[in-house]
């Protein structure tokens, strides 16, 4: 793996987001028994162990509850001959007097579910309750398959359109939630037009899908929280720090998480590249948050700090317009 530079890694004092470091006795074993063979490796088991949740992640007493409903669409022209499942959560606020906020989730069985590394329901319950993001519908919704759908929402089969609709750079993917999906969940639900108020989120290639998003509509979408970005070189998105550095700024709010421990193949190095598209967000001077750690490809450690990169990423919205 290529080296990390020591001064790309967060002082004590940069780290917004504490981590618990208690580890129990049996991870401490592993460690021991892995360091004996590779110490990088042990140290993001380590890392990884740390990753803890907080109290946002957890059901709080008196905090109404959302609620999520399971769906189906296959009527897409844009990836034809698709299907996919893709959930809705509804927060206990929403009356349909006002529009919602909007909040779209690539890979959604991931984030859909009380458990798990995101556990998106009960974390929105709680920051919405507490005024910390606005009243925002989330919809998790999955890449496609060709063919029939598999029993159960997963990885098993993985969608056999996910590389092609995530991983290539273009507005196709953005032209699919704009014309196709979203207008579905529209019918039944007031959600803002105001792109200031429509957020996305997506781990590794979906976290490059959610870039392209914005960065091809940002019209319709202005943040982005990609997590473990696939920033290589799987459908060119190696190279999205040149266009970045290249473009004039595009008014988003992006932002970054990835570890130390991510992948390093032929398609390219992860950490290497979130550290380059972070530089690339910084030279133009985005408004942008990369939060560095020694994780691996996993959602450990975006979901230890996800109740806070979302405070981050939807701070100053109740100055908006919905």
């Amino acid at each position: 793996m290529i080296p990390t530079p020591e001064r790309s890694r967060p002082s004590a004092a940069q780290r917004t987001f504490p981590t618990s470091r208690r580890l129990t006795s049996t991870s401490i074993l592993l460690t021991a028994l892995v360091v004996l063979l590779t110490p990088q490796l042990a140290t993001n088991l380590a890392a990884e162990e740390a990753y803890t949740w907080s109290a946002d992640s957890d059901p709080k007493e008196g905090v109404p509850q959302g609620k999520v409903t399971q769906h189906e669409f296959s009527d897409s022209k844009i990836f034809p001959g698709t299907r996919r499942r893709y959930s809705v959560y509804v927060p206990a606020q929403y009356d349909g007097s006002q529009p919602a906020a909007l909040m779209v989730f690539q890979d959604g069985h991931t984030f859909q579910g009380p458990g798990g590394d995101f556990r998106l329901p009960t974390v929105f319950d709680n920051l919405i309750a507490a005024g910390d993001m606005p009243v925002t519908i989330a919809v998790m919704v999955d890449p496609g398959h060709k063919g029939e759908l598999p029993p159960k929402r997963g990885w098993k089969p993985t969608p056999s359109n996910r590389a092609f609709e995530y991983d290539t750079v273009s507005g196709d993917y953005a032209e699919f939630l704009l014309t196709e999906l979203l207008p579905v969940i529209q019918e039944q639900y007031k959600i803002t037009d105001n792109p200031e108020l429509r957020a996305i989120c997506g781990n590794s290639s979906g976290g490059i899908c959610a870039f392209s998003v914005a960065w091809f509509r940002p019209d319709s979408f202005r943040k982005v929280m990609s997590h473990i970005g696939s920033f290589v070189n799987i459908r060119g998105g190696h190279n999205y720090p040149a266009m970045i550095r290249k473009t004039d700024p595009k008014p988003i709010r992006v932002f970054l998480q990835d570890g130390s421990g991510d992948l390093d193949n032929s398609h390219g190095n992860w950490p290497l590249a979130n550290q380059q598209m972070a530089a690339a967000l910084a030279f133009q001077e985005y408004d942008y948050k990369f939060v560095y750690g020694e994780g691996g490809h996993n959602g450990k450690h975006g979901g230890s700090i996800f109740p806070d990169s979302l405070r981050w990423l939807w701070r100053g919205w109740k100055e908006l317009t919905p």
